[in-house]
C-alpha cells in the first residue's frame, strides 16, 4: 500500500477546503458536467468551506477560552480534557486504518446502492474520518486489524442508512431537497431526538409549547432576529465566563456575525453542489428508473439554519452544567463546545425548529455523549498513543466520535469490560432508532401528501 497510501495521505492532508472542491470538480466532469461549470462548482464549494473554516475558527478562538473560563468559574475539576473533533480527526487520519478506510467506505456505499440497500450517495470524502475512527479505536484496543476493518464497514453501512432516514427532514425542515447528512455527530445522535419528540407529543400542555426565532419574532419583533439573538447569547456566555462588559459585548458581536454570515457561506456550498446533484440524479434515474437518491454532505450545511446556531450557543453553558451532573464524569467539555451545534443540528430539524424541544432532547443527547466519552477514555488514549497524539497529556477524551453510541457498542462487543453499559446503551439506542425510522416515514408521507395537494 506504499504509493497508494502516500497518495491517500497526501489528499487527506490537503484538508476539506481543498479536497472536497477537487473531488466535486472531478466527479462533476466524470458524470458529464461541462469542464468550466465543474471547475466553478468546485471553486464555489471551496469558497464555502473556506468561509465555514474562518467562521468555525473564529468560534473556536472566541468561544473556546470563554468555555474554559466558564468551567473555572463553576469550580469544575474534571481531569480529562475533551480534545474535540479538531484533535480527533487528525489523530484518526494518522492511524494505520486510515489508508484503506476511504476506498473501503466508498466501496460499501457503491455496493449498498447497487443492492438497493441505500439511496444515499456520499460525496463528502473528508467525513469518512467518522467511520475511520470506529475502526481505528477498535484496532487500537483489540490489536486486531480485521476487527478495525469491520468497524469501518459497520459504521459506514449505518451512516448511509442514517442518510436515508434524515433525507425527508432535510427537505421538510431545512429545505435541502435531494441532499442529506449521513455522518457525524448530527446523524448518529438525532435518533435520540426522535424518541424524545414522541414522548413530548404524549404530554398534554407540554406538546403545545413552541419556542423558535420565528415565533419569538412575532411577539417581540426585531429582538428575536438571529443577529440580535446571537449578540445576546454571545454576551451572556461572556458574562458567565467572567469577562468584563467590553469583552462580553465583543463576544456578542462576533456571535451576531456568525448568525448572519453562516447562512451566506452555506449558500455558496449549495450553489456549487447543484450541477453535480442534478447530473447525478439524472444518471441514477436512467440506471435505476424513477428511484430516488440523496447526495450525502457535511453536517456543516445545517449551520445555515439560525435555530441550529441559536441552540448551539445555548448548549455551551448547558453542556458544562450537564457534565457536572453526569455521575463519575472525568471529561471536561472543551474542544467541541464551540461547535456544539453539530451535535444537535438534525435534532433541531426533528423538532421543526422548536427550541424548547431541542433543549430537552439535546440535554439527553449531551448526557449520553458525555457518559460514553467517559467509558472510551482508555480507548481514545490508546489511539492517541499509537499515533503520537497525546501531546504531553496522560489521558485524552473526545465528545465527537469518542461519545458515539455506534463506536461504543461495536468496540465494547469485543472488549466486554462493561457489559451492563453495553446492554444499556444498545437497548436505549436501538429503541431510539425505531423512533427515528417512524419519524422518517411520517415526514416522507407528509411530503408526498403535500406534492399531491
Amino acid at each position: 500500500m506504499g504509493i497508494f497510501g502516500d497518495i491517500i495521505n497526501y489528499i487527506i492532508g490537503l484538508g476539506a477546503s481543498v479536497m472536497l472542491p477537487l473531488v466535486i470538480a472531478i466527479l462533476s466532469i466524470c458524470v458529464g458536467v461541462k469542464v468550466g461549470k465543474a471547475i466553478r462548482s468546485g471553486l464555489m464549494i471551496g469558497v464555502g468551506f473556506v468561509g465555514l473554516g474562518l467562521i468555525v475558527d473564529m468560534m473556536n478562538a472566541q468561544l473556546g477560552p470563554a468555555a474554559q473560563s466558564m468551567s473555572a468559574n463553576f469550580g469544575l475539576s474534571m481531569s480529562v480534557v475533551d480534545m474535540g473533533w479538531p484533535g480527533a480527526s487528525p489523530m484518526t487520519w494518522a492511524s494505520s486504518i486510515a489508508t484503506v478506510a476511504i476506498p473501503l467506505a466508498i466501496a460499501v456505499n457503491l455496493i449498498m446502492i447497487f443492492l438497493k440497500l441505500t439511496k444515499t450517495v456520499n460525496i463528502d470524502i473528508w467525513n469518512i474520518w467518522h467511520m475511520t475512527f470506529t475502526g481505528a479505536i477498535a484496532y487500537a484496543v483489540t490489536g486486531n486489524f480485521w476487527i478495525g476493518i469491520a468497524g469501518v464497514i459497520v459504521h459506514a453501512a449505518i451512516a448511509y442508512k442514517l442518510g436515508d432516514l434524515w433525507a425527508p427532514i432535510m427537505e421538510d425542515y431545512f429545505e435541502l431537497d435531494g441532499l442529506t447528512v449521513p455522518h457525524g455527530t448530527s446523524a448518529y445522535l438525532a435518533p435520540i431526538a426522535c424518541a424524545i419528540d414522541a414522548v413530548i407529543e404524549k404530554i398534554p400542555g407540554v406538546r403545545n409549547i413552541d419556542i423558535s426565532a420565528d415565533s419569538l419574532q412575532e411577539k417581540v419583533g426585531v429582538l428575536a432576529e438571529p443577529v440580535v439573538i446571537g449578540g445576546i447569547l454571545g454576551a451572556v456566555v461572556g458574562l458567565l465566563a467572567g469577562y468584563d462588559i467590553a469583552a462580553s459585548l465583543k463576544l456578542g458581536i462576533n456571535m451576531s456575525a456568525v448568525m448572519v454570515l453562516m447562512p451566506k457561506v452555506v449558500k455558496c456550498i449549495m450553489d456549487g453542489l447543484l450541477p453535480l446533484s442534478e447530473r447525478a440524479k439524472a444518471i441514477l434515474s436512467d440506471k435505476f428508473g424513477d428511484a430516488e437518491f440523496y447526495i450525502g454532505l457535511d453536517p456543516a450545511i445545517l449551520l445555515g439554519d439560525p435555530q441550529v446556531v441559536t441552540a448551539g450557543l445555548i448548549f455551551i453553558p448547558l453542556t458544562i452544567l450537564i457534565a457536572v451532573i453526569v455521575p463519575g464524569n472525568q471529561v471536561l467539555p472543551f474542544g467541541d463546545l464551540a461547535t456544539i451545534g453539530f451535535f444537535i443540528a438534525i435534532a433541531t430539524g426533528v423538532h421543526k425548529g422548536n427550541l424548547f424541544r431541542t433543549i430537552i432532547s439535546g440535554s439527553f443527547i449531551m448526557y449520553l455523549t458525555i457518559w460514553i466519552a467517559n467509558q472510551t477514555i482508555p480507548w481514545v488514549t490508546a489511539l492517541a498513543t499509537t499515533t503520537n497524539s497525546l501531546n504531553g497529556a496522560s489521558q485524552v477524551a473526545a465528545l465527537d466520535q469518542g461519545g458515539s453510541p455506534i463506536t461504543y457498542i461495536f468496540t465494547e462487543l469485543f472488549t466486554r469490560d462493561n457489559i451492563p453499559g453495553l446492554i444499556g446503551v444498545a437497548v436505549i439506542y436501538g429503541i431510539c432508532m425505531l423512533f427515528a425510522i417512524k419519524t422518517s416515514k411520517d415526514r416522507a408521507k407528509k411530503l408526498k401528501e403535500e406534492e399531491i395537494a
